[in-house]
């Protein structure tokens, strides 16, 4: 591989997470572009030195406190409610440490984006040749939907645990529809997960697009364990980034700078850089680059509750995946289909934050969620000193709409419980209480004991107020961000898939304006 020394490179991405790791591979696929990934955490070079915990897929590394490969981010859910925000910091990024859960974004959030981006590049249209590029669909193959020759391997999860064939019942019970291929856009129902893990191993972005050789290739390096500081700016162009490493900070010069850290890291670094709003700056000591109000102004993600359940009798810990099932259904409004979900865990919430499959005596669980697109929030750099955290606010469960969704969730969870067919495995919920399903007040106050956050961040970059649909730096040249932090609303499904559908739209777009 090449030198940092040896000359400047053409692209310098920051970030080789679950959008980095795609937009170096492909960007490098052009021989005569040199590309420079700048990665915060280590980058294993085989399989073998990456940690069997974070391959494997029976297991949420970014659940259990203390992981190395995880950075945590101390945020408020709501007022006077903290919580810490985990992202991957590794190779491949979220895509190592979180559940494995690769659904497409639905329609109407294409819809949705290319109107805000003013672009059509992003409707659903122009999307799918790039969705069925980057996957290789174990179940489906080749068809006008799914892909069969791309770097990510999508598998549905099996429904043969007792647990899941218990929610299938249940849901069939209740009158909602298969929906047995969550990567099409069906009418939303019961299905199976699409996952990006096989025969139990999870295969994260860094391992899908980098491991399979790119990273042999002389035109691409990707140094682990060098920390973007900020992006340097002059007259009004980005021509490079100061790294540190080792205590040594290094300023890396480039042709073009593509901050893929991270929907929460990525504006952190704007700010850091003086690219903001100029009043949040000055008040930090941050001398503004470029006045952009619109960097960290809101942010958007999925707040989420845990709805534990007792066994009727001992269940077998999960052989391949941590997950069951997953049920969408549509919230009262009616503005959104599907934009309610009940995501099924195998693995008991205790397991999940400990590190283990299987714990004797322990509930299972179902996480519900609201998916409605949404703008909350924000994230606001409070200091120049680059180790004083942003102060990271979701402004969840705001107005009544937004208690009421949550309701809505936690009661459809419930009732899924509460069905003949899931007796077969279930005793019955740990909590909320009949009592506090039937009350509104008391629901909510319930929710809010045990609100936590299906770690989806979006929007806190947007296409159209922040960048292009390109994910070029309004006001500024030479830089661009791609990562979740350009889609404006999060996507009515978990948003791993789309994160690498980032990096394959913006490695395209940089391939043709350089071509």
């Amino acid at each position: 591989m090449t030198s940092p020394d040896s000359g400047r490179p053409d692209v310098l991405v920051v970030g080789a997470g679950g959008s980095g790791a795609v937009l170096a591979a492909r960007l490098s696929e052009d021989a005569g572009c040199r590309v420079l990934v700048v990665e915060a955490g280590p980058v294993p070079r085989t399989l073998l030195e990456f940690p069997p915990d974070l391959l494997d897929a029976r297991l949420v590394p970014g659940a259990r406190p203390g992981n190395a490969a995880v950075r945590m981010f101390p945020a408020n859910l709501m007022p006077g409610l903290p919580y810490m925000a985990a992202r991957g910091r590794v190779l491949g990024g979220s895509t190592t440490v979180n559940g494995g859960y690769f659904v497409r974004a639905r329609r109407a959030d294409f819809d949705r984006w290319a109107a805000q981006a003013g672009d059509a590049l992003w409707s659903y249209e122009r999307a799918l040749p790039f969705l069925r590029a980057l996957e290789t669909d174990l179940d489906h193959g080749a068809t006008p939907l799914h892909g069969d020759r791309g770097p990510i391997p999508v598998r549905r999860v099996g429904l043969g645990h007792p647990a899941a064939a218990a929610f299938q019942a249940a849901a069939r019970e209740l009158g909602h529809p298969f929906d047995p291929d969550k990567n099409a856009q069906d009418p939303p129902g019961f299905g199976p997960v699409p996952a990006n893990a096989v025969d139990g191993r999870r295969v994260n972005t860094g391992i899908a697009y980098l491991l399979g050789g790119a990273l042999d290739r002389p035109n691409l390096t990707v140094l682990g364990d060098h920390v973007v500081r900020s992006v340097v700016v002059r007259r009004g162009r980005a021509t490079g980034v100061v790294v540190e490493h080792d205590g040594r900070r290094t300023l890396l010069e480039a042709g073009e700078i593509v901050l893929c850290a991270g929907a929460l890291a990525s504006p952190h670094l704007l700010h850091l850089s003086g690219i903001g709003p100029a009043a949040d700056l000055a008040r930090a000591g941050i001398p503004v680059a470029c006045d952009l109000p619109a960097v960290g102004a809101a942010l958007s993600d999925h707040p989420q509750v845990v709805l534990q359940w007792t066994l009727r009798r001992p269940l077998d810990g999960p052989t391949d995946s941590w997950l069951g099932g997953v049920l969408h259904l549509s919230s009262s409004d009616g503005d959104e289909s599907g934009d309610l979900e009940i995501l099924q865990s195998l693995v008991p919430v205790a397991g999940l934050v400990g590190g283990r499959t299987t714990v004797p005596g322990a509930p299972l669980a179902f996480l519900a969620s609201v998916q409605t697109p949404r703008r909350t929030g924000g994230v606001r750099t409070v200091s120049a000193d680059p180790d004083v955290p942003p102060r990271v606010d979701y402004g969840y469960l705001r107005t009544e709409a937004d208690r009421r969704r949550m309701r809505e969730a936690v009661r459809a969870t419930a009732a899924v419980v509460a069905t003949g067919a899931f007796g077969e495995v279930s005793r019955g919920l740990v909590e909320p209480s009949p009592a506090t399903l039937d009350d509104d007040h008391l629901l909510d106050r319930w929710t809010r004991a045990h609100l936590g956050t299906s770690q989806h961040t979006c929007g806190t970059v947007p296409m159209g107020s922040a960048v292009d649909a390109h994910g070029r730096v309004h006001g500024l040249t030479g830089l661009r961000v791609a990562d979740t932090s350009i889609l404006p609303t999060a996507p009515l499904r978990g948003p791993a898939a789309t994160a690498v559908l980032v990096g394959e739209l913006i490695a395209h777009a940089v391939r043709r304006e350089s071509g």
